[in-house]
């Protein structure tokens, strides 16, 4: 679709997904400041930033962008995506500098909307590194398997791109302030924790792939219907 005409529809549908994408980022950075997660799965504790969630969930949408729409269009939602984080940070800053009524307020905001500055860091370069990987892995794998097995490109390119954007972020945020086999098991939980939500969005990625699809291949079988009743009414003119 990258040089193709856009139906209403097709903007409709993105302009939610890029919605749901912005919103997603924007709750993975608040919520990752403000709470650790404690989440016991059979003998593991796994340790990490709320809103891991919420960022698992961006990379089904660029996958299922990347799918039906291109690369180009997948990475115009990451860079929508990178706006509406800096917006973010950007009004929440100004915010932190206006009077409030009663000082708890302010130390709640600062709880809140505090910039952390290796955190935020972390967290911007993880996200551009990490999208645009996604992106470009996903097309890639598309070329390989000639645009089968989208359950392969969806995990591959996923795994891959979640254990850079763990890995970037937690050096960034964190090295230095623990010893290093603290940091290694910070990567390897919260990238194991990535790889289990990652396993469990495949089934939403074809879910959107086909409601996307679906309205094209309808198209695409009365264009089939009509073509063949039009021969077979031109046979039986000829045959009359």
């Amino acid at each position: 679709m990258d040089n193709a005409f856009v139906s209403l529809r097709d903007l409709k549908i993105l302009i939610v997904m890029t919605g749901i994408f912005a919103s997603s980022i924007v709750v993975a950075n608040v919520a990752a400041a403000i709470k650790l997660l404690a989440l016991p799965i059979g003998p593991l504790l796994f340790v990490v930033p709320a809103g891991t969630i919420a960022y698992a969930v961006t990379f089904p949408i660029t996958d299922i962008a990347d799918e039906v729409c291109g690369k180009k269009i997948a990475l115009y939602i990451v860079w929508a995506g990178f706006a509406a984080e800096i917006a973010m940070l950007a009004l929440g800053y100004a915010d932190y500098w206006l009077p409030p009524l009663e000082p708890y307020m302010q130390e709640s905001y600062q709880q809140v909307f505090g910039i952390q500055w290796r955190i935020v860091l972390g967290s911007i370069i993880a996200y551009l590194i990490s999208q645009h990987h996604d992106v470009w892995a996903f097309w890639e794998w598309r070329r390989i398997t000639k645009g089968k097995w989208l359950w392969l490109r969806n995990n591959a390119s996923t795994l891959v791109s979640q254990l850079i954007d763990s890995t970037t972020f937690t050096i960034i945020a964190f090295g230095g302030l623990y010893p290093i086999e603290v940091i290694f098991d910070m990567i390897l939980w919260m990238w194991i924790f990535k790889v289990m939500i990652a396993l469990c969005d495949t089934p939403f990625v074809y879910l959107g792939v086909w409601l996307y699809k679906r309205p094209q291949q309808a198209a695409q079988r009365t264009s089939k219907e009509e073509l063949y009743i039009e021969e077979r009414e031109f046979e039986e003119e000829i045959e009359g």
